[in-house]
């Protein structure tokens, strides 16, 4: 591969991102998993075993859409990753992390279905709903047919007893969509211990998001 050029940026703001996510206790040790998708079709994504923080560019490995490896060792949860691709032409990055709050919410109310975050007016505007995917083995091909019933509606979900996942049409969409998913996260659970999250309004909600189908389905 070129030493410089559009696709030398690209994997090294892959590389970035790995690093930015653990600095900021969203990823530990190897754990998660973020791709791209290339302009010639490759996936390009992390490899299994290697610590986040450690991960360098001859480490990525590289899938041809229908799975095949095609160099490296990918995520064991490759699966999550082509069901999204194969689904949603416009998505090119994906991001898998395990944000310790989001995760938190879906192991003590188990029975929610999207994150309660119905009193936050930015939340709705930037992301809209946050739904809850019902769990999935780690490493098996549940983990990319439980993502299939919303896409491509949602960009940002909580992926239930393990991490968030936000898919996005560039990489800096899908990084700061986890990154919004755990400070939503927090505020609600701070919420809780203070007697819990009030909901807007219902006019307010409707305005709200008749203003988010306005500006779109991108995570902002």
């Amino acid at each position: 591969m070129d030493a410089s050029g559009p696709l030398h940026d690209l994997l090294q703001d892959l590389l970035d991102a790995c690093r930015h996510l653990h600095a900021g206790g969203l990823l530990a040790a190897s754990d998660g998993n973020l791709s791209l998708r290339l302009a010639d079709g490759r996936i390009a994504m992390t490899p299994s075993g290697v610590p986040k923080a450690k991960v360098k560019r001859e480490d990525l490995a590289y899938l041809a859409l229908d799975g095949t490896i095609l160099s490296g060792r990918p995520s064991s949860e490759r699966a999550m990753h082509l069901a999204i691709y194969r689904a949603v032409p416009e998505a090119r990055a994906i991001v898998h992390a395990h944000p310790p709050t989001a995760i938190a919410w879906s192991l003590a109310r188990p029975e929610l279905r999207e994150l309660p975050s119905d009193g936050l007016p930015e939340v709705i505007l930037a992301a809209g709903r946050i739904p809850i995917v019902p769990m999935a083995i780690p490493g098996t091909e549940a983990m990319g047919t439980n993502l299939l019933p919303f896409l491509p509606g949602h960009r940002l979900m909580i992926l239930a007893r393990h991490g968030g996942l936000c898919w996005g049409e560039h990489l800096d969409e899908a990084t700061g969509g986890i990154e919004r998913l755990e400070q939503v996260a927090e505020i609600l659970w701070k919420a809780e211990t203070l007697g819990g999250a009030k909901r807007l309004e219902p006019t307010d909600l409707d305005e709200l998001r008749a203003l988010r189908a306005k500006l779109g389905p991108r995570i902002i």
